[in-house]
C-alpha cells in the first residue's frame, strides 16, 4: 500500500536504551526502565501506582483478579469494544451483560447502565474508544450508588481527560496499551493504573506470580514466597527501554497526531454537513488524544464502497470491531436484547490512515478520494 493504515514510528532512541538494558545486565522485568516508566504515568497523571504489564489485556486480567470475580458474577461491558475487555472477565468466569453504545458516539451509553445492574453485578467498564472519554461522573454516580467497581478500559486513551481529570485516574482501576497501533508503543505491551490503596499491595503480588517478591527486594520482608493467586504479568526490562524511548518524545508524537486529526476533521467537515458520513464526536467533558480518525457512514453498502475506492488508490482504510454481543463465542450466552448502535457502528464506521510519519500531503489525498 502507498499509504498503509498505521506505521510504527521510532524516535530514534529505542535500540539505544534496549542495548543498555541488555548491557545492564537485568533483563527481565521491573528493573530501572520499568520504574522509570511507571514513574512516568504516576508523576504526570497522579496515579497512586502503575505497573507495566506484558499486554493491555494481561492488565485487565489482572483487574479481574483484584475484583475478586466469582462464576456467576455479571460485568458490565459495552458490546461495541475489543474482546480483551470483555475476556479478561469471562476467563474468571463471569457472566458479561453487553450495553449499548451512545447514538453521538461509540462510548458505553451511561444512560442504560442502571437499567442493566443486578444483585449479582460486580463491576463496569467503560471503554474510552478512539482516546475519548465515556461519561465518567454518570458511571462513577451508579458504582457508589450500588457499591460496584469501575475498570476504565483506557487501552485506547493514553493522554486523553474527562473534565480535567487523566482518562485512567478515574475509576478503580485502569488498563492501557502500547500495542504498536496505538499512540505511544512498545510493540506489545501494557500497564495497569491502580487508582485505590487497598488494591496496591495485592496488584503487585498477582503481577509477582502470586509471590511478595516485590517486597522482599524492597527490604520490606527477609524472604519471599507464595501468599495469593497471579501470573507472571510484568514485561521484560529490553519493551520497558523501548517504551521509554517514547515516554520522552511523546509531546512531540501527541502533537503530530493532532495536527493530522485536526487536518481531516477540517476537509472532511463540508461533505458531512451535506450528510455523506458523520465525524467524530468529542463532548464538551471530554479531550481528543489524536488516537484514530474515523468515519460513520450511512450504511454497510457506503462503507464497503469506500473502502474500496480508497484501496483502489493503494490507501488502507479499515474497519473496526464486530459487536461483541453477536461473535460466534458469545452469542447463545447474550440475553438477547438487541444493541443497534453497536451494530450500526459495526456495520457502517470506517478508521482512516493516522500515524507519525503520515504527511499533511497524505491526508490531503485521502480526502480527495473520500470527496470523490
Amino acid at each position: 500500500m502507498n499509504i498503509p493504515f498505521n506505521k510504527p514510528y521510532l524516535t530514534g532512541k529505542e535500540a539505544h536504551y534496549m542495548y543498555q538494558a541488555v548491557y545492564n545486565g537485568k533483563l527481565s522485568g521491573n528493573g530501572e526502565f520499568t520504574k522509570r516508566c511507571q514513574r512516568f504515568f504516576e508523576e504526570k497523571y497522579g496515579f497512586k501506582k502503575c505497573l507495566l504489564t506484558t499486554s493491555c489485556t494481561d492488565a485487565l486480567e489482572m483487574c479481574a483478579i483484584l475484583c475478586d470475580i466469582k462464576p456467576g458474577d455479571e460485568v458490565i461491558v459495552p458490546s461495541y469494544t475489543f474482546v480483551s475487555s470483555a475476556l479478561a472477565f469471562v476467563r474468571a468466569g463471569a457472566r458479561i451483560v453487553f450495553a449499548d453504545s451512545m447514538k453521538r458516539n461509540p462510548n458505553i451509553d451511561a444512560e442504560q447502565i442502571e437499567a442493566l445492574i443486578t444483585p449479582k453485578t460486580k463491576v463496569i467498564v467503560p471503554v474510552h474508544y478512539a482516546g475519548v472519554a465515556c461519561d465518567m461522573d454518570k458511571i462513577m454516580a451508579i458504582a457508589d450508588k450500588h457499591n460496584l467497581l469501575v475498570v476504565e478500559d483506557a487501552a485506547q486513551a493514553i493522554d486523553s481527560y474527562y473534565k480535567g481529570r487523566p482518562l485512567g485516574t478515574i475509576g478503580h482501576l485502569s488498563a492501557f496499551s502500547f500495542h504498536e497501533t496505538k499512540n505511544i508503543i512498545s510493540g506489545e505491551g501494557g500497564m495497569l493504573g491502580i487508582n485505590d490503596e487497598r488494591f496496591i499491595r495485592r496488584a503487585e503480588i498477582i503481577w509477582e506470580k502470586g509471590t511478595n517478591r516485590a517486597e522482599f527486594f524492597r527490604g520490606e520482608v527477609n524472604k519471599y514466597g507464595w501468599v495469593d493467586t497471579g501470573s507472571s504479568f510484568l514485561t521484560s526490562e529490553v519493551v520497558a527501554a523501548f517504551l521509554w524511548a517514547q515516554l520522552e518524545n511523546m509531546d512531540d508524537i501527541q502533537a503530530k497526531r493532532k495536527l493530522l486529526w485536526n487536518k481531516y476533521y477540517e476537509l472532511l467537515e463540508p461533505e458531512s454537513e451535506k450528510g455523506a458520513f458523520v465525524l467524530p464526536d468529542v463532548p464538551d467533558y471530554a479531550t481528543n488524544n489524536a488516537h484514530m480518525f474515523y468515519l460513520v457512514c450511512n450504511n454497510l453498502e457506503e462503507r464497503t464502497a469506500l473502502i474500496k475506492k480508497l484501496k483502489e488508490n493503494d490507501i488502507l482504510a479499515v474497519f473496526h470491531y464486530l459487536s461483541l454481543h453477536s461473535s460466534e463465542y458469545y452469542k447463545d450466552k447474550h440475553d438477547g436484547r438487541a444493541l443497534p448502535e453497536c451494530d450500526r457502528y459495526a456495520d457502517c464506521l470506517v478508521r482512516l490512515p493516522l500515524f507519525y510519519e503520515l504527511t499533511e500531503a497524505d491526508v490531503e489525498q485521502i480526502c480527495k478520494v473520500i470527496k470523490e
